[in-house]
C-alpha cells in the first residue's frame, strides 16, 4: 500500500486567497507565460500550489515575494 503525504494544516494558508495563474500574473503586472517560465526554470523562489495541471498562488505568497524584491534606499 502506498502512503500519500498530506500537508499539515500548518503548511496551508487558510487566511489567504488562492489565485489562478492568470489572476496572479495580473496582480504582479506580468503575463501568465512569464509565471510559467519562472516555474519551469525556478528563476525566482515564488511558491505555488499544483494539483494535477492546475496551478494556484496564495495571494499572501505573492505579497511576500514582492516584499522580498523591495529595494531599500539608504
Amino acid at each position: 500500500m502506498l502512503s500519500h503525504s498530506i500537508p499539515s494544516s500548518k503548511s496551508l494558508n487558510p487566511n489567504s486567497e488562492l489565485l489562478t495563474d492568470v489572476e496572479a500574473a495580473k496582480f504582479l503586472g506580468l503575463e501568465p507565460k512569464t509565471l510559467a517560465v519562472w516555474r519551469s526554470t525556478k528563476r525566482y523562489p515564488l511558491s505555488y500550489v499544483k494539483v494535477g495541471r492546475l496551478v494556484r498562488y496564495y495571494k499572501s505568497d505573492l505579497i511576500a515575494f514582492l516584499e522580498s524584491r523591495r529595494v531599500h534606499l539608504i
